[in-house]
């Protein structure tokens, strides 16, 4: 008689078992409400929620929102004439379609909307009678080659060359900017917020797709935060698709594993149970499947794989000496469910560490992930030794395991020599060689962006593509630093400050990557010399008021209602890390030595603005979280198993994972960002699994009198066996995402690939050298 068939049946053991048909009940009822909740959760995400919104950075630019009209946002629709120019009547025409077109867009700033088909958008020229303006595109304008030529002119004399016309005059812009929500147009007092994917679609059907075929001479492109995020959830799909591949590879390699249909499929079963009740969760509680969290359903798949599989391992296992099935999933219950317990609150506990992080998505990502695993323990932990004790496992499968129990394997014997006491010291000068190769390859890795674009998608998705266009053929690029200069009522046109404004423009114009910046303090020049004939010599400030107060008037746009507010427009030429890092620096030593009383510069808005604050609270988060989700692992695990000396042994091999994982990023040239920091944690939570089963087995061998390298040999035969086939399964499965059309998703998929294999290998390898370091067997024996 084994040592858990002695054991005494504990309290939740009797309640579980005892009540079968109520907890098979239960979780049916469960099933039914949580199935209805997920079928109508949909993709959500606002720009909000990618914010650091307790950031200094973006509570001024919130603070200031209604002073810096379209600067936060944006779509821009570039429309290339393919051959030729835009001066054509066929072109101009396509355009004010267009913009016609936009305007009607449900969440688009009508107010904001600009074009060359604009009112808003006019010209100016001084003439021997004074100033003279007026619209870019007049009223008089109809198409032919004389309005044209008008048209020409008018342009050159606006200063829209490099801004919303291309610098080759081949294409030209169509701003949008938008509102997070909108008032519906059946009940105007209620809001609608705006929805991404459906806006993202009808920029693609009611302006690109319908004004190329509409017009074969224009080519259109499209970019924004708002297209951005559009397509990543379009990728969505892309995602489930991966994800059936996924579950089909698991559950092949689990029926090769199980020898057992009816506990292959059980296993699935009642792991996609727990998936569709953390998504009924999710939208129960008010939340949508963001772009950027849709790894969290796989991860939930992949650890409820992780223990469903021991759970069928010590079942079958068990069945070997139980004469019958409900016996056989008791003894496999209390075997496992306090290991197994341990191991999904340590993944629990860690995700929510997550919360550390000031950005909405993050957040909502570890709320998904910690509900995900707290299903887990109802479903793979409660539900499925339930249902095995109905179903049973098939004789061929009872049959492999009696074997296997008393044959000998040479592969596990060969494997168990990770414990020798000659090879445990060369395993673990090998850990601490690869560790320090990896803390000083990962000092490489850098914070945020690394690419230009969107480096959640491919260098040639169309996305990227478009931007590249824009980069290329304007002035001012889609990427802008705004700094806001505050002063007090009607203090913003003074000499003092538009000075002051002109000097930090000089200074970041002389910056690397910066294409151009354009303040009040632009249209001011250029209206002085206007006056003075257009003399260059008077391209200047003047110091006298009435002068500089007559020179603004025509700076719409660049000063509030008051004259209190002044934004500097800092067009960047990419916002990677290095550059965004560059650039503030800049503004802040300069804002440090100019900030006086009446006169403040304040960072920063604009979405480099809003890159820059993001970088630097997930610059200081990385680490604290990192620290946080060790922590609270370390405890878990030191409340399980009472041993100091056992938690180094299931958390080291974690650290070295981490720490090859960030080289391993930094060699990929994949930033640390939104979209990727909580891989490093949630890789962290999966390899904890492995760790505290193979641990808890090891100690159990020990404490019955085994040497070290038998007892790893016997754990290596039962749970060790589950452990290498999870590791491999889960890799293969989320190796099929390298292909995915989504970089973002392919990066993160080899990323998973690698933490799934690494931390089984950690811990098969690793764990049993340090063990042999650490652990004393004899104390064991003794306390046992």
């Amino acid at each position: 008689m084994s040592k858990h068939q002695q054991q005494p049946a504990s309290f939740l053991e009797r309640l579980i078992f005892n009540n079968r048909p109520a907890v098979i009940l239960l979780c049916l009822l469960i099933s039914v409400f949580l199935f209805y909740q997920a079928a109508q959760v949909r993709p959500q995400t606002s720009f909000e929620k990618m914010i650091p919104l307790g950031h200094p950075y973006i509570q001024k630019m919130l603070e200031h929102r209604n002073d810096l009209a379209n600067l936060g946002n944006t779509v821009r629709i570039s429309v290339e004439a393919l051959d030729g120019d835009i001066f054509s009547k066929e072109y101009m025409e396509t355009l004010r379609l267009i913009n016609d077109e936009a305007f009607y867009i449900p969440g688009v700033d009508r107010s904001g909307l600009k074009s060359l088909w604009s009112p808003s958008v006019r010209w100016t020229e001084v003439t021997e009678e004074g100033f003279a303006g007026g619209e870019v595109i007049p009223q008089t304008y109809d198409g032919s080659a004389e309005s044209l030529e008008e048209l020409r002119s008018n342009i050159l004399k606006s200063g829209q060359v490099g801004r919303l016309v291309a610098n080759n005059f081949k294409s030209s812009i169509v701003d949008l900017p938008l509102l997070e929500s909108y008032a519906d147009p059946n009940d105007q007092s209620k809001q609608i917020p705006l929805d991404y994917q459906k806006f993202s679609h009808e920029l693609e059907e009611k302006i690109r797709e319908k004004y190329q075929l509409q017009n074969p001479n224009v080519k259109i492109h499209i970019i924004g935060f708002a297209k951005k995020v559009g397509d990543l959830i379009d990728g969505l799909f892309g995602v489930a698709i991966f994800f059936a591949v996924a579950i089909a590879i698991t559950f092949v390699l689990l029926l090769w594993f199980t020898h057992c249909f009816k506990s292959t499929l059980a296993v699935v079963l009642a792991t996609l149970i727990a998936v569709v009740w953390q998504l009924g969760l999710l939208h129960t509680l008010g939340f949508g499947l963001d772009p950027y969290s849709m790894l969290v359903p796989f991860l939930v798949f992949a650890i409820g794989i992780s223990h469903g599989v021991q759970k069928i391992n010590g079942i079958a296992m068990a069945s070997g000496e139980a004469t019958d099935s409900l016996s056989a999933a008791r003894m496999a219950f209390r075997q496992l469910f306090i290991p197994g317990l341990v191991a999904l609150l340590s993944d629990a506990v860690g995700f929510i560490t997550l919360l550390l992080i000031d950005i909405g998505v993050i957040r909502e990502l570890a709320i998904g992930a910690s509900m995900g695993v707290a299903v887990i323990i109802l479903t793979n932990l409660i539900l499925l030794p339930v249902m095995i004790s109905y179903i049973g496992i098939s004789k061929k499968a009872i049959k492999i395991s009696r074997e296997d129990a008393v044959r000998e394997h040479p592969f596990w014997r060969f494997i168990s020599n990770c414990a020798h006491p000659m090879v445990a010291p060369i395993s673990v000068v090998v850990a601490v060689i690869a560790l320090s190769g990896g803390v000083w390859y990962g000092q490489n890795l850098k914070i945020g962006d690394l690419d230009q674009g969107a480096p959640e998608l491919h260098p040639d998705s169309r996305y990227n593509l478009d931007n590249d266009f824009v980069i290329r053929n304007y002035s001012t690029s889609s990427d802008v630093l705004v700094i806001m200069v505050k002063t007090a009522a009607e203090g913003c046109s003074t000499y003092p400050t538009l000075s002051a404004m002109d000097e930090l423009m000089w200074k970041m114009e002389n910056t690397e990557g910066v294409q151009s910046a354009i303040s009040m303090v632009t249209v001011s020049r250029q209206v002085i010399k206007g006056m003075n004939e257009g003399n260059l010599k008077w391209e200047t400030l003047s110091r006298n008021q009435d002068m500089l107060n007559n020179s603004i008037a025509r700076a719409d746009g660049l000063y509030n209602g008051d004259c209190s507010v002044a934004p500097v427009l800092v067009f960047l030429t990419d916002h990677k890390a290095e550059t965004l890092t560059r650039v503030v620096n800049v503004a802040e030593a300069f804002a440090k030595e100019n900030n006086k009383e009446g006169l403040e510069f304040i960072l920063a808005a604009g979405n480099a603005g809003i890159e820059a604050a993001t970088n630097e609270v997930i610059a200081a988060s990385e680490t604290t979280m990192l620290i946080a989700v060790y922590a609270a692992v370390s405890i878990m695990c030191l409340l399980t198993f009472r041993s100091l000396a056992a938690t180094l042994c299931v958390i080291l091999p974690l650290v070295l994972t981490s720490v090859l994982g960030n080289a391993l990023m930094a060699y990929m040239g994949i930033g640390v960002k939104v979209a990727t920091l909580p891989v490093i944690a949630l890789g962290v939570g999966i390899g904890v699994d492995y760790g505290i089963y193979i641990y808890s087995r090891l100690e159990t061998y020990l404490r019955q009198g085994l040497s070290l390298q038998d007892a790893y040999y016997e754990t290596l035969k039962s749970t060790g066996k589950a452990v290498l086939f999870t590791g491999v399964c889960l890799a293969i499965g989320v190796a099929t995402w390298i292909f995915s059309a989504i970089k973002f998703q392919a990066d993160m998929g080899l990323m998973l690939t690698f933490m799934f294999l690494w931390n089984m290998i950690g811990a098969i390898w690793l764990l049993p050298a340090l063990a042999r370091f650490l652990i004393n067997p004899e104390k064991l024996r003794n306390k046992a």
